[in-house]
């Protein structure tokens, strides 16, 4: 199959090609594209005979030539897992005549599908994951499913932590892209601040949720950078629970992509699981609201898959207790193909890789 560089009339709408279409993703997107620029990696728009696109992000090696791309979660789902493999093998060949010598993937594909196998029928192997997990918690929407019937299918007690939070006089803020006089709906407020300003204060929430939870972010201005470009294009939600008195208690980061809303950050302070404990729940619910009301077909609430293992947690392991309280909502877990690579040129993938982890070696301060 011909692939080519995408032309002016269709970079105008990439989006629409890539994020989109069900199971578009957002870091396909043209906002993703720029940002990754910032920071050395060189996109490539292309796009297939078939009508098919994808964004590929390349690195090239210090001194030798040659590079390794990525295709953040593409190509996105289409057809079966046989023609899903004709694309991503027609995207390589491509990368490969650009002098590429090493191609990853991570396309959000059911493993039922069987796009494994066929991805290692075109020489795609499977690798440990680029993104921070493999598998999803996926609420399925749609088909007549409506904000009553969702409350019905959420655990009792949860149902009750998401009503005491409201009886609580908890209010949840709404961050996204919309007019001045555009309706928010029922349950979210209006921000009274500046977006920068709520993110800011969101990733200094990740930064004490991590410390709880053992895990760590990269640096704010990438971080807040990015969050701000995607919330700038419509990509980005943020939901920021308040007390009565105003106090920040919780928040939880979505994108809006592909027909579904998809979880990608929650924090809470430590705090606030003591006073006001449905705090959580609430935004879930919201968020949840949210996805009904916009016709998505699915509310997608992240992965939990124990790292390394890439399985659901077992109870007294640390994801354990998020698994369960994502599963109370009627979440179903999820499993994806996960990342595989295509290695085109062992000895300069090598000797690229020693170099390129030289070169960071040499940079660190």
């Amino acid at each position: 199959m011909d692939v080519r560089p995408a032309n002016a009339r269709e970079l105008e709408v990439w989006d629409d090609l890539v994020v989109t279409p069900g199971g578009g993703h957002v870091y396909q997107s043209m906002a993703w594209a720029r940002h990754r620029a910032t920071s050395g990696w060189r996109p490539h728009h292309l796009v297939a005979a078939d009508g098919s696109a994808v964004l590929a992000l390349e690195r090239r090696w210090p001194f030798i030539g040659g590079g390794s791309a990525y295709l953040p979660r593409g190509p996105i789902p289409a057809g079966d897992a046989r023609a899903m493999a004709v694309r991503l093998d027609a995207f390589t060949g491509w990368l490969a005549g650009a002098g590429i010598d090493v191609v990853a993937s991570d396309a959000e594909i059911p493993a039922s599908s069987g796009y494994p196998e066929q991805a290692r029928a075109i020489g795609f192997g499977p690798i440990e994951e680029i993104q921070p997990s493999r598998h999803r918690l996926t609420l399925p929407l749609g088909h007549g499913v409506d904000e009553t019937s969702a409350l019905a299918g959420i655990a009792k007690a949860t149902r009750q932590r998401i009503r005491a939070a409201e009886r609580a006089g908890v209010g949840v803020i709404r961050h996204d892209r919309l007019p001045p006089d555009a309706p928010l709906g029922a349950g979210f407020l209006w921000p009274g601040e500046a977006q920068e300003v709520a993110l800011d204060r969101f990733y200094d929430l990740l930064l004490e949720t991590g410390e709880r939870r053992r895990f760590s972010f990269g640096p704010r201005a990438d971080y807040v950078a990015w969050w701000g470009a995607a919330l700038a294009a419509g990509w980005l939600v943020l939901l920021e629970a308040r007390s009565s008195e105003g106090e920040p208690l919780a928040g939880l980061l979505l994108y809006r992509h592909g027909g579904r809303l998809s979880t990608v950050h929650s924090g809470d302070h430590a705090a606030t699981r003591r006073s006001h404990p449905g705090s959580l729940h609430l935004l879930r619910w919201r968020a949840i609201q949210l996805a009904i009301r916009e016709g998505c077909a699915e509310m997608d609430l992240g992965g939990v898959d124990v790292a390394g293992a890439r399985r659901p947690p077992a109870e007294g392991e640390p994801t354990y207790g998020l698994y369960e309280h994502k599963r109370s909502f009627g979440a179903m877990w999820l499993e994806l193909s996960g990342a595989h690579e295509r290695v085109l040129r062992p000895r300069r993938y090598a000797l690229g890789r020693a170099l390129a982890g030289a070169a960071r070696l040499v940079r660190r301060p």
